[in-house]
Protein backbone atom coordinates (compact mmCIF):
# COMPACT_ATOMS: atom_id res chain seq x y z
CA UNK A 1 0.00 0.00 0.00
CA UNK A 2 2.76 2.45 0.89
CA UNK A 3 4.58 1.73 -2.37
CA UNK A 4 1.44 2.54 -4.35
CA UNK A 5 0.92 5.73 -2.37
CA UNK A 6 4.50 6.75 -3.07
CA UNK A 7 3.81 6.59 -6.81
CA UNK A 8 0.56 8.47 -6.17
CA UNK A 9 2.40 11.32 -4.43
CA UNK A 10 5.04 11.44 -7.15
CA UNK A 11 2.40 11.57 -9.90
CA UNK A 12 0.48 14.28 -8.06
CA UNK A 13 3.66 16.29 -7.60
CA UNK A 14 4.42 16.09 -11.32
CA UNK A 15 0.87 17.14 -12.22
CA UNK A 16 1.02 20.10 -9.84
CA UNK A 17 4.38 21.09 -11.31
CA UNK A 18 2.77 20.99 -14.74
CA UNK A 19 -0.11 23.21 -13.62
CA UNK A 20 2.34 25.67 -12.06
CA UNK A 21 4.36 25.80 -15.28
CA UNK A 22 1.25 26.41 -17.40
CA UNK A 23 -0.42 28.89 -15.04
CA UNK A 24 1.00 32.09 -16.48
CA UNK A 25 0.16 34.76 -19.06
CA UNK A 26 -3.28 34.48 -20.65
CA UNK A 27 -4.03 31.39 -18.58
CA UNK A 28 -4.43 33.72 -15.58
CA UNK A 29 -6.18 36.64 -17.28
CA UNK A 30 -9.51 37.75 -15.85
CA UNK A 31 -11.53 37.21 -12.72
CA UNK A 32 -15.03 36.58 -11.42
CA UNK A 33 -16.83 38.20 -8.48
CA UNK A 34 -13.66 40.02 -7.50
CA UNK A 35 -11.71 36.76 -7.35
CA UNK A 36 -8.79 36.28 -9.75
CA UNK A 37 -8.61 33.51 -12.32
CA UNK A 38 -5.50 32.24 -10.54
CA UNK A 39 -7.50 31.69 -7.35
CA UNK A 40 -10.37 30.01 -9.19
CA UNK A 41 -7.89 27.78 -11.02
CA UNK A 42 -6.27 26.57 -7.82
CA UNK A 43 -9.69 26.01 -6.26
CA UNK A 44 -10.51 23.82 -9.28
CA UNK A 45 -7.24 21.96 -8.70
CA UNK A 46 -7.76 21.60 -4.93
CA UNK A 47 -11.26 20.11 -5.21
CA UNK A 48 -10.25 16.89 -7.04
CA UNK A 49 -7.24 16.48 -4.76
CA UNK A 50 -9.38 16.72 -1.62
CA UNK A 51 -12.05 14.56 -3.25
CA UNK A 52 -9.66 11.74 -4.08
CA UNK A 53 -7.96 11.90 -0.69
CA UNK A 54 -11.36 11.56 1.00
CA UNK A 55 -12.28 8.60 -1.21
CA UNK A 56 -8.92 6.97 -0.50
CA UNK A 57 -9.41 7.46 3.24
CA UNK A 58 -12.98 6.12 3.34
CA UNK A 59 -12.06 3.13 1.19
CA UNK A 60 -8.98 2.31 3.26
CA UNK A 61 -10.83 2.58 6.56
CA UNK A 62 -13.70 0.40 5.38
CA UNK A 63 -12.10 -2.14 3.04
CA UNK A 64 -9.07 -2.85 5.23
CA UNK A 65 -10.49 -2.27 8.71
CA UNK A 66 -14.32 -2.04 8.49
CA UNK A 67 -14.20 1.15 10.56
CA UNK A 68 -16.80 3.24 8.70
CA UNK A 69 -19.46 0.59 9.27
CA UNK A 70 -18.22 0.08 12.82
CA UNK A 71 -18.50 3.79 13.62
CA UNK A 72 -21.70 4.67 11.75
CA UNK A 73 -23.47 1.36 11.10
CA UNK A 74 -25.88 1.39 8.16
CA UNK A 75 -25.42 5.17 7.86
CA UNK A 76 -21.76 4.73 6.92
CA UNK A 77 -22.24 4.36 3.18
CA UNK A 78 -24.90 7.13 2.91
CA UNK A 79 -22.58 9.50 4.80
CA UNK A 80 -19.77 8.65 2.40
CA UNK A 81 -22.10 9.21 -0.58
CA UNK A 82 -23.03 12.70 0.64
CA UNK A 83 -19.40 13.71 1.09
CA UNK A 84 -18.47 12.15 -2.27
CA UNK A 85 -21.31 13.93 -4.08
CA UNK A 86 -20.38 17.35 -2.71
CA UNK A 87 -16.83 17.13 -4.02
CA UNK A 88 -17.82 15.33 -7.22
CA UNK A 89 -20.26 18.13 -8.06
CA UNK A 90 -17.56 20.63 -7.16
CA UNK A 91 -15.48 19.50 -10.15
CA UNK A 92 -17.76 20.75 -12.97
CA UNK A 93 -18.95 23.73 -10.92
CA UNK A 94 -15.38 24.89 -10.32
CA UNK A 95 -14.61 24.37 -14.04
CA UNK A 96 -17.54 26.60 -14.96
CA UNK A 97 -16.32 29.31 -12.59
CA UNK A 98 -12.76 29.08 -13.95
CA UNK A 99 -14.11 29.27 -17.48
CA UNK A 100 -16.22 32.34 -16.75
CA UNK A 101 -13.33 34.06 -15.01
CA UNK A 102 -11.00 33.29 -17.91
CA UNK A 103 -13.61 33.63 -20.66
CA UNK A 104 -12.48 33.81 -24.30
CA UNK A 105 -8.74 33.49 -23.73
CA UNK A 106 -8.50 30.49 -26.04
CA UNK A 107 -7.66 31.44 -29.63
CA UNK A 108 -10.15 29.09 -31.22
CA UNK A 109 -13.14 29.85 -33.41
CA UNK A 110 -16.18 29.76 -31.09
CA UNK A 111 -18.25 27.68 -33.51
CA UNK A 112 -15.49 25.08 -33.74
CA UNK A 113 -15.06 25.09 -29.96
CA UNK A 114 -18.80 24.58 -29.42
CA UNK A 115 -18.86 21.82 -32.03
CA UNK A 116 -15.99 19.95 -30.35
CA UNK A 117 -17.63 20.46 -26.96
CA UNK A 118 -20.88 19.03 -28.30
CA UNK A 119 -19.09 15.99 -29.72
CA UNK A 120 -17.39 15.37 -26.36
CA UNK A 121 -20.72 15.51 -24.58
CA UNK A 122 -22.13 12.61 -26.62
CA UNK A 123 -19.87 9.84 -25.19
CA UNK A 124 -20.21 11.49 -21.78
CA UNK A 125 -24.01 11.22 -21.91
CA UNK A 126 -23.95 7.61 -23.11
CA UNK A 127 -21.44 6.69 -20.41
CA UNK A 128 -23.57 8.24 -17.68
CA UNK A 129 -26.64 6.50 -19.09
CA UNK A 130 -24.71 3.21 -18.99
CA UNK A 131 -23.68 3.87 -15.39
CA UNK A 132 -27.27 4.45 -14.30
CA UNK A 133 -28.88 1.65 -16.34
CA UNK A 134 -26.28 -1.12 -16.20
CA UNK A 135 -23.55 -0.38 -13.67
CA UNK A 136 -25.63 1.13 -10.88
CA UNK A 137 -25.15 4.40 -9.02
CA UNK A 138 -24.17 2.76 -5.73
CA UNK A 139 -21.56 0.62 -7.44
CA UNK A 140 -20.18 3.75 -9.10
CA UNK A 141 -19.81 5.26 -5.63
CA UNK A 142 -17.84 2.22 -4.52
CA UNK A 143 -20.36 0.24 -2.50
CA UNK A 144 -18.29 -2.90 -3.12
CA UNK A 145 -15.90 -1.49 -0.50
CA UNK A 146 -18.76 -1.50 2.02
CA UNK A 147 -21.13 -4.35 1.07
CA UNK A 148 -19.55 -7.82 0.70
CA UNK A 149 -22.50 -9.04 -1.41
CA UNK A 150 -21.30 -6.89 -4.31
CA UNK A 151 -18.00 -8.69 -4.37
CA UNK A 152 -19.54 -11.71 -6.13
CA UNK A 153 -21.02 -9.65 -8.95
CA UNK A 154 -19.37 -9.85 -12.38
CA UNK A 155 -17.97 -6.84 -14.21
CA UNK A 156 -20.61 -5.05 -16.30
CA UNK A 157 -20.39 -5.65 -20.04
CA UNK A 158 -23.35 -3.65 -21.35
CA UNK A 159 -23.77 -0.16 -22.75
CA UNK A 160 -20.50 1.75 -22.89
CA UNK A 161 -19.01 -0.92 -20.63
CA UNK A 162 -19.25 -3.34 -23.55
CA UNK A 163 -16.35 -1.42 -25.10
CA UNK A 164 -14.33 -0.62 -21.99
CA UNK A 165 -14.40 -1.60 -18.32
CA UNK A 166 -13.68 1.98 -17.31
CA UNK A 167 -16.18 4.11 -19.20
CA UNK A 168 -16.57 6.50 -16.27
CA UNK A 169 -12.97 7.65 -16.33
CA UNK A 170 -12.37 7.42 -20.07
CA UNK A 171 -15.53 9.22 -21.15
CA UNK A 172 -17.24 10.60 -18.03
CA UNK A 173 -14.59 13.26 -17.56
CA UNK A 174 -15.03 14.58 -21.11
CA UNK A 175 -17.70 16.90 -19.74
CA UNK A 176 -14.93 18.93 -18.06
CA UNK A 177 -13.14 19.39 -21.39
CA UNK A 178 -16.48 20.39 -22.93
CA UNK A 179 -16.96 23.07 -20.27
CA UNK A 180 -13.48 24.47 -20.87
CA UNK A 181 -14.07 24.57 -24.64
CA UNK A 182 -17.53 26.08 -24.30
CA UNK A 183 -16.08 28.95 -22.26
CA UNK A 184 -13.03 29.24 -24.54
CA UNK A 185 -10.85 29.21 -21.45
CA UNK A 186 -7.16 28.36 -21.31
CA UNK A 187 -7.33 28.05 -17.53
CA UNK A 188 -10.34 25.79 -17.94
CA UNK A 189 -8.35 23.49 -20.20
CA UNK A 190 -5.55 23.31 -17.63
CA UNK A 191 -8.05 22.42 -14.89
CA UNK A 192 -9.80 19.85 -17.11
CA UNK A 193 -6.49 18.21 -18.00
CA UNK A 194 -5.50 18.02 -14.33
CA UNK A 195 -8.85 16.47 -13.37
CA UNK A 196 -8.70 13.87 -16.12
CA UNK A 197 -5.07 12.91 -15.54
CA UNK A 198 -5.41 12.83 -11.77
CA UNK A 199 -8.40 10.50 -11.82
CA UNK A 200 -6.15 7.98 -13.60
CA UNK A 201 -3.62 8.36 -10.79
CA UNK A 202 -6.48 7.45 -8.45
CA UNK A 203 -7.39 4.48 -10.62
CA UNK A 204 -3.94 2.95 -10.91
CA UNK A 205 -2.73 3.53 -7.37
CA UNK A 206 -5.96 3.28 -5.33
CA UNK A 207 -8.83 1.72 -7.23
CA UNK A 208 -7.02 -0.97 -9.22
CA UNK A 209 -5.32 -2.45 -6.13
CA UNK A 210 -8.75 -2.43 -4.44
CA UNK A 211 -10.36 -4.18 -7.41
CA UNK A 212 -7.73 -6.89 -7.19
CA UNK A 213 -8.30 -7.23 -3.46
CA UNK A 214 -12.09 -7.35 -3.80
CA UNK A 215 -12.56 -9.35 -7.00
CA UNK A 216 -9.23 -11.08 -7.38
CA UNK A 217 -8.67 -9.83 -10.93
CA UNK A 218 -7.70 -6.51 -12.51
CA UNK A 219 -9.91 -4.24 -14.58
CA UNK A 220 -8.83 -3.52 -18.12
Amino acid sequence: MFEKQGWHYLSLGLLLAGVTALASGEVLIGGLWGISTQTWLWIAIAIPIIHQIIVWLFWRLELHHGLITCWFGEKGFPIYKVVFTIFFAGRPVSLILVGLANYKTLALDPILAYLIAGLLILPFVYSMYSVVKYFGINRAYGIDHFDPSYRNKPFVKKGMFKYTDNAMYKFGFLILWAIALATLSKAGLVAAAFNHLYIWVHFYFTELPDIRRIYGEPAK
